[in-house]
């Protein structure tokens, strides 16, 4: 039976359909920690010292504070509305009860380009640090993002009990490591000397002690989306509803507790880093990886090669938890039929979206491999890096303008959806959410280097809304959030 409502049409399908799309529940609190912080933790290994070129210790550090702000109203925003609407299409199923089918492919496909590049940008500084370890050319870093991919892939293939349970130990590995360099940094640190040695004009100060903003209130902007790859990635949460084994209760307190963790940690990389002896704000400024360059100051080549090695869990953690998130958003748009059906069904006895989690790979392979060879493979972190890290930020971005609407619009629009928690920054916070979004996509574009990523998610976009208009919309499926928006919260989410 087909049925057209907004300029859609929709298709309900029988229980087999959904039978086929089945997952299963298994996280609890910490293990919603663990996927949460676990995906955005690589960023505190590397990415975010790309920004001290952008504005200086000073001017990232500011731009930290703003990005710390808007990530704060958008969580606590997303804790409000996962459990009141516990489904695991997450961002793209608020939207869509929110703003309509557009509003939520639009959100969708936002979301779609964050999690198919991050972990792109992150098998990119894996690559960088394995080379690093063992010597090996630059050009060979292709071999260790295809290995990578292969390895994490089929471990979210194998199934979720044990996909979650790799992604709490990963997690707690790679802050157990940045403790470690934390704790040792603390003795060996020279703030003034070494975290202000860059000079207004962008050139190195051998003495250091240089200007906090050596490039003005503009540093400051023009470091905002560097400083998002501290918090990246942590509103993926909700993608894992559907697997929670109590989402009402346990989703809240995961985000949350997830982004406490990240604040405390990204305020002490970002203050311990650049200021260790010998290390510097202008060095790291262009490094694929930073950590490995304070270990290797701290404890010299040999010994940080070894440490380095126990590095690479940061950004295993973020790569295997992210991978995970794109699998989950693909499968939510493919089971509505957003995206192409097939690329929802799921493993009959591991009920992992294994398909969803392929095409995932196949993309973000690609997109990788075009930057790499459009770019050079000579130019580095600071351009390829760079560039890959800029259309994750432009995509994410644009969903947390779209998330922070929504939240204001069901606030307003559905003042008695039951919500078992609510944010204590509101509207608010939602709308500092959606302001601060908007400016650091500004900014984006006015760096003509990385304007380049930018481009290449337009085209993205462009290819995926004419998709939804000329066919995905006529092929929908009333699937749960698809049918809790129609009747515009009367009929309860249930899973299938």
């Amino acid at each position: 039976m087909d049925t057209h409502s907004q300029g859609v049409t929709y298709e309900k399908v029988d229980d087999a359909y959904f039978k086929a799309r089945g997952l299963r529940r298994h996280a609890g609190v910490w293990s919603l920690w663990a996927l949460g912080v676990g995906a955005v933790i690589s960023g505190h290994f590397s990415g975010w010292n790309l920004g001290l070129a952008q504005g200086g210790w000073g001017g990232l550090f500011i731009a930290t504070i703003v990005i710390a702000t808007m990530y704060l109203g958008l969580t606590f925003s997303l804790a409000e509305m996962s459990p009141a609407m516990p489904h695991t299409g997450g961002a793209y199923s608020f939207a869509r009860t929110a703003f309509g089918p557009w509003g939520g492919f639009l959100t969708g496909l936002a979301e779609n380009v964050e999690y198919v590049i991050t972990p792109a940008v992150i098998v990119f500084f894996i690559g960088s640090y394995a080379a690093a370890i063992l010597g090996a050319p630059a050009e060979s870093q292709p071999l260790f993002w295809i290995a990578f991919y292969i390895i994490f892939v089929t471990l979210n293939y194998v199934g979720v009990e044990l996909s979650f349970r790799f992604s709490l130990i990963i997690t707690i590995l790679a802050l157990l490591c940045l403790a470690v360099f934390n704790l040792s940094a603390i003795g060996n640190i020279d703030f003034g000397r070494w975290a202000l040695n860059i000079a207004p004009d962008g050139t190195e100060l051998p003495e250091g002690n240089g200007p906090f903003l050596p490039f003005g209130t503009y540093g400051i902007l023009a470091a905002l989306p560097f400083a998002v790859w501290l918090f990246l990635a942590i509103e993926q949460l909700p993608l894992a509803a559907e697997e929670s084994v109590d989402p009402k209760r346990d989703m809240p307190k995961g985000i949350m507790a997830g982004m406490f963790t990240l604040l405390v940690s990204a305020f002490l990389i970002l203050t311990l880093n650049p200021s260790v002896t010998g290390v510097g704000s202008h060095k790291l400024g262009a490094s694929g990886e930073p950590l490995l360059d304070g270990f290797r100051a701290l404890y010299g080549t040999e010994i940080a090669t070894l440490l380095a090695i126990v590095a690479l869990t940061g950004l295993i953690a973020s790569f295997h938890t992210i991978i995970y998130a794109y699998g989950r958003q693909i499968y939510s748009l493919s089971r509505a039929g957003y995206f192409p059906r097939a690329l929802s069904v799921t493993h009959g006895e591991r009920k992992t979206p294994h398909i969803a989690l392929f095409a995932g790979a196949l993309l973000g392979l690609a997109v990788m491999l075009a930057v790499w060879f459009a770019e050079g493979a000579d130019k580095g972190a600071q351009v390829i890096g760079g560039t890959l890290l800029n259309m994750a930020v432009f995509g994410a971005m644009f969903s947390y303008v779209m998330q922070g609407l929504t939240y204001i619009k069901l606030k307003r629009d559905f003042p008695t959806l039951e919500r078992p928690y609510k944010s204590p920054v509101g509207v608010a916070g939602a709308a500092a959410t959606v302001v601060i979004a908007l400016v650091t996509i500004y900014m984006q574009l006015q760096d003509p280097v990385y304007r380049v990523g930018v481009y290449w998610v337009a085209a993205w976009f462009a290819i995926g809304i004419l998709y939804f208009a000329l066919v995905g919309r006529h092929k929908l499926i009333l699937s749960p959030e698809e049918e809790f928006a129609l009747t515009k919260g009367e009929k309860a989410y249930e899973t299938h």
